[in-house]
Order: structure tokens, then sequence, then C-alpha cells
């Protein structure tokens, strides 16, 4: 099946494709309308989003993700895979003209690591933040994500910050050699991450301050922010210049737009309105299985993104 030609060939009922002016029961005509209009923010679907129309190969989600508009992809797992997969996601996407979100460089939501101060924890990122200066030339990606792992409840807080700057600024020196920013990532802990010592963006804005370091940014996980603190509006305006991506996914529930509490078309008119160029990774489950999930997938993108410009 050409991936085009998708949606007239679809059987899920009650699903509308606004943004390609066709319904699942389609006319002959409303058929051909591709669903290639382009968003006007690049979210990013992860690869393997889209498996049950194009399957688990990279390449061929990639292709997917272009035809329905989408700009952007991520993939968590890239350093995981092999130089060779890496080569041609780098590939794909350059033909396409496909931005790359940030892919994890370490993370261990269970582990006292970064907030230590152990010459051994200081080698292993730094050695880690070399390897994806490699997947950087492979691919062409321009982010890399950090997080910090659990508190120490036997040490001052304070001096748990001292030593995640520590860290992160050897990691931003070997970084900032080939340009690659390095993205800390506030999780939320009342609901997914229990004892994490990186929660709050005000939290993620001293560390980058105290970094100093052109690398060092923050992914603001909309999803784990709204469980943490709310006010995202707000929150991000005053960490606007250290922020270097977004991850999305709606509260509760953790699934696409429009199935919880947050007004995603107004965040995301607020965000196009100041002039946003980076990533929005799709990191978030769909509410619906099968392809009927993948297609109410890709509707609710259609519907936050209809904002007035």
């Amino acid at each position: 099946m050409k991936r085009r030609n998708f949606i007239k060939n679809a059987t899920v009922s009650g699903v509308a494709l606004t943004g390609i002016g066709s319904v699942l029961n389609a006319t002959a005509s409303e058929s051909k309308i591709s669903n290639s209009a382009k968003f006007k923010l690049k979210y990013a679907p992860g690869l393997g989003t889209f498996r049950e129309h194009v399957g688990d190969d990279p390449i061929e989600n990639i292709k997917f993700i272009a035809d329905q508009g989408f700009t952007a992809v991520f993939d968590n797992g890239l350093m995981g895979r092999t130089a060779e997969m890496q080569e041609k996601i780098g590939s794909e996407l350059a033909r396409l003209g496909l931005d790359l979100g940030p892919f994890i460089v370490y993370a261990h939501h269970g582990a006292k690591y970064m907030v230590t101060d152990d010459p051994e924890v200081t080698k292993m990122l730094v050695g880690k933040t070399a390897e994806a200066l490699e997947v950087q030339k492979r691919t062409g990606a321009k982010t890399g994500l950090i997080t910090p792992g659990i508190y120490d409840e036997k040490m001052d807080w304070d001096y748990q910050t001292i030593n995640v700057v520590n860290h992160m600024r050897a990691c931003c020196d070997v970084a900032g050699k080939s340009g690659l920013d390095l993205v800390l990532e506030p999780l939320n802990h009342q609901v997914d991450h229990p004892r994490l010592f990186l929660t709050k963006m005000a939290q993620a804005k001293l560390i980058c301050v105290a970094v100093n370091h052109p690398s060092c940014k923050i992914v603001d996980d909309m999803y784990h922010q709204q469980i943490t603190e709310g006010n995202l509006i707000m929150n991000m305006d005053l960490c606007w210049d250290y922020i270097g991506a977004f991850h999305i996914g709606d509260n509760p529930g953790r699934k696409e737009p429009t199935t919880g509490e947050i007004n995603y078309q107004n965040i995301f008119q607020h965000i196009y309105k100041k002039g946003y160029k980076g990533t929005l990774c799709c990191e978030h489950g769909k509410s619906l299985k099968g392809k009927e999930g993948e297609l109410a997938f890709i509707e609710a993108y259609r519907k936050v993104d209809a904002f007035e410009v």
C-alpha cells in the first residue's frame, strides 16, 4: 500500500481527518488528496509510531512520517542502533529535509550518579558524550539528552546540585567541540519517577546558568511539568533562552494531545509566536490501538496545529 493512499483504504469509523479535507469513508475524488500539508511546528513522532501501517523499519517510518506532513522525528534509542543504521537514518532525514529531535545520551531513572562527587561518574558521562558525537556525525543530530538520576537522601541538596553542575560542565566541554547541545530533562516524581533529583524547570535553569556553557540546555517535557508544577507557558517563558527542545504528552495518561487536560493548541500557538524553530518530540502513547490509534494520532496533531498565526 502506498503511504499517500493509506487513508482511502482505512476501515476505521468515526475518525475525521480534517487535515486533508477527507474522512475515512472518503469519496473517490476526496481520496486523491494527500495528507502531506506541512505542520506549523516541528512535531516529531518517534520511529515506530506508525508500525501498524509500515512496520518497524526506521526508514519506512521516516518516509511515512514525512508523507503525513511532519517535518521531524525523534528516536530515544538512536545510540543503540548500529552505525550502519544510524547513517541510513541520517541520509534519509537529509534527503527528505526532516529534523531529528534529542536522543538519549545517558539516563538511568533508578540510579544515583550525577549527584555524587565521583570522578568515575564524570569519566563515564564524558565517554558517553564522546560516543554521542559519533552519532551526531552519522545522523546530523543537534541535541542529546541527559538526566541526573535519583537524589541522595544523606547529602545536602546544594552539594548535590554542585556535583550535577560539575558533571554537566565536563560533558558540555566535550559536546561543545562539535556544537552538540545537551538537554537536561526535569521529570515528575509523583506518577512516573520517584526520588528523581531533577523535577522542575527553575531547577534546570539554575543548573544551566551555573554550568555557563552554550551547550547546556533544557528539554521542556510538558507532560511531566503539568504534573509537577503546571504553569506551562509561564515556566517556558522564564526558561526560554535555555530551552533546547520540547516533549509532548497529555495528562493524565500520557497520550496524544486532546486526550487530557492540557490546552495544547494554545501552547503551540504561543511557542510558534515566540519564533521557536526546534523540535517537539511526540513522546507519548496512543489512546487507541492499531491503525485506528495511528490515525487518531495524526488527527490530534492536525487539530491542535489549527491555531491562528
